[in-house]
């Protein structure tokens, strides 16, 4: 084949069969993005290709990690109307109907990831193949930025699956591997990656007649049927988020349910839809999340560290799990732990999580065999990466540190999972306290994203950049922040946490209370969040920050967790467990929350949060925004703690806080770090 027509960012090649092979390699970027650049040039070539009137045509990405990642996400915060916003969106409509109406076969040929505008270019082609490998992700992820498609997507993607899936795809955001999809009918063939272009060039060769959803799926979108599930779909919607919240996807059910039956009015509609959600908070504040997110992925690009093999200390919940999730992404991992039984449940929780994920024999066995139980803790002399994970006790991590580091390579990391006490007291016991660095996960493991990557006052620099590309390694978020009691985010959560024991001891029921929680946006209450965590956790945790920053931990936690009640854990915390779901009394009907409830619940969080920023526990208010988010699920449509402050206006903070303070207490009290924030 010979290169006939090159661009900034597309080159086009004819086969002997008289097949163009269109080719995206976006310059000056490691990832395919639409972006308005890369569609105008694509809008010009379509013209030269369609006047070659070629065999058929097939669009591949020259990047390894790759199709097509979506649209530039960068582009979404230069509108400044709809009316620009719907221009933007009817333009790459445009380019996708172009693609549609080419009179020859086309073929989207995908490797790794094929998502948003990039699902919806594949699904204007005729045909789809994509490789069969772990790392093909396909899917229309738009909704989580607080739009949904508007390249034609809505239409396509429910034409080529039907109702129920297509919907389900665009609802949720949620990606498919190759094999899901080909199931699905959004694809029609999945293959290894040497049999990719053998089976996209059979597609033009032999063009098999273009697949469509089986008759029931069909139906589903029947003008007669569509009112039954767009109200399904509402309620489905409805108990996960509130339209005030999140519109697009009440949008996005809107729009099939009035135009389902006429394609073209659906496609001029969605770019209404997709432009005036673009001008959204909501959309805004996600958008900002998004960055957020590359930011800390950012933090953890750093070259050169390969590790291979992990040792973990601890076989409880969280060394059990930080092993088991280790190991998942490909490591090999010792876990040391005593008591057999302790590792027996690690290495049946490691089974279950990988169960769910691989769903392949084949893979789930290699996991496994990557776990590897350790009772003599053999594996600490040949490790690259050891992680102390043992319970909250100054001396016990310190007696394991003064066993363990004689053992250990010496250029292996050295981390500590501690969920609060300062590095530079854990450091005191040890001959190099510059190796030492916190790796802080969250519970559950396998589901939160974020790891706070913790520096004391000695530890090296090399160190922490070791430590953050380790997260990234094993595809967890690092945040950088500084070693101070509680850290960041247990330092801001804890005071929400204990706000709510203490409303809960005063006698208003720990359901109006997680209720109130849930409806500002948290995804789960403080007192069904706190028996999650575990109760003994936020008492240690409580205690720390007490000692060291002032403040009382309320008597009820201690008594429940003098009573054996340490939440989810043990089957009975704030609330009982039965089937591993809390069972939530629900209050007197007659009674009615305190006015000032949510207040009391968040406001305490801001402030500390302020709290952080003025003793730069982080870098910046990004950062805090970032940490609480990814860790938390601070109410992402709100952009963060820092930036719903600036949302609401300082002064009517300040004066909100003042007013609990002079009703409840001292500890409502702004902190000085309010004065340096932008009014």
């Amino acid at each position: 084949m010979a290169e006939e027509s090159k661009g900034v960012h597309w080159y086009t090649e004819t086969d002997a069969d008289g097949i163009v092979w269109l080719h995206l390699d976006k310059a000056d970027s490691t990832t395919n993005v639409l972006s308005a650049e890369v569609l105008g040039e694509l809008r010009d070539l379509l013209g030269e290709i369609e006047s070659r009137t070629p065999r058929g045509l097939v669009i591949v990405s020259d990047k390894p990690n790759g199709f097509i990642a979506g649209a530039d996400i960068s582009e979404f915060t230069r509108f400044t109307d709809t009316g620009d916003a719907r221009r933007a969106i009817r333009a790459g409509q445009g380019i996708m109907d172009r693609i549609e109406s080419l009179p020859f076969p086309t073929v989207a040929m995908i490797h790794g990831f094929c998502l948003g505008g990039g699902l919806e270019l594949a699904l204007a082609c005729r045909y789809r193949v994509a490789e069969d490998e772990p790392g093909t992700r396909l899917g229309l992820p738009e909704v989580l930025l607080g739009i949904h498609p508007g390249f034609g997507g809505t239409v396509r993607t429910v034409r080529t699956v039907g109702a129920p899936a297509g919907m389900d795809l665009m609802l949720s955001g949620r990606t498919l591997s190759a094999r899901a999809a080909r199931r699905v009918g959004l694809i029609d063939h999945a293959a290894p990656r040497r049999h990719l272009r053998t089976a996209a060039r059979s597609l033009i060769l032999n063009p098999p007649a273009v697949q469509r959803p089986p008759w029931s799926a069909r139906a589903a979108g029947h003008a007669l049927l569509r009112p039954w599930l767009a109200r399904y779909l509402r309620r489905k919607v409805a108990a996960k988020v509130p339209k005030e919240h999140y519109p697009a996807p009440y949008a996005l059910i809107e729009l099939w349910e009035r135009h389902a039956g006429e394609p073209r009015r659906m496609i001029e509609a969605e770019a209404d839809s997709a432009a005036r959600l673009l001008l959204t908070r909501t959309a805004s504040n996600l958008v900002r999340v998004f960055f957020l997110r590359e930011r800390l992925k950012a933090a953890g690009r750093v070259d050169g560290h390969d590790p291979r093999h992990v040792h973990v200390v601890g076989g409880g919940i969280m060394g059990g799990d930080i092993a088991a999730w280790c190991a998942l992404q490909g490591l090999r991992v010792t876990v040391q732990e005593t008591d057999r039984d302790n590792l027996g449940r690690a290495v049946a929780r490691a089974h279950e999580l990988y169960r769910k994920r691989l769903k392949r024999r084949r893979l789930i066995q290699a996991a496994m065999d990557r776990l590897i139980p350790d009772l003599r803790g053999d594996g600490a002399a040949h490790a690259d990466v050891v992680i102390e994970a043992i319970f909250e006790d100054v001396e016990a991590k310190s007696a394991l540190f003064r066993d363990l580091v004689p053992r250990m390579k010496p250029d292996a990391l050295l981390a500590t999972n501690t969920s609060g006490i300062p590095l530079e007291t854990l450091a005191q016991t040890l001959e190099a306290p510059e190796r030492l660095v916190g790796l802080h996960f969250f519970n559950p493991v396998a589901k939160m994203l974020l790891v706070e990557v913790v520096s004391g006052p000695r530890t090296a620099p090399e160190v922490t950049a070791r430590a953050a590309a380790f997260a990234h390694r094993i595809d967890r978020l690092p945040l950088p922040v500084k070693s101070a009691p509680g850290f960041l985010i247990n330092r801001i959560l804890m005071p929400y946490l204990l706000e709510a024991v203490t409303l809960e001891s005063e006698g208003v029921p720990g359901a109006w209370i997680d209720r109130a929680a849930v409806r500002f946006g948290m995804p789960m209450g403080p007192i069904e969040l706190a028996d999650t965590v575990g109760l003994d956790v936020c008492l240690s945790v409580a205690g720390i920050l007490a000692e060291r920053l002032g403040g009382e931990v309320p008597e009820r936690l201690r008594e429940l967790v003098a009573a054996g009640r340490l939440g989810r854990k043990s089957g009975r915390g704030f609330y009982e467990y039965p089937k591993g779901k809390p069972v939530k009394p629900q209050p007197d009907k007659a009674r009615t929350p305190p006015g000032d409830l949510t207040d009391r619940l968040i406001l305490p969080m801001l402030d500390e949060a302020v709290a952080c920023l003025r003793e730069r526990i982080v870098e910046d208010p990004d950062l805090v925004d970032a940490g609480m988010v990814f860790a938390t699920g601070f109410a992402p449509f709100r952009g963060g703690p820092i930036e719903y402050i600036r949302e609401q206006g300082v002064d009517a903070l300040i004066r909100r806080l003042q007013r609990l303070e002079q009703t409840h207490g001292a500890r409502f009290a702004p902190d000085p770090g309010w004065s340096a924030l932008e009014p």
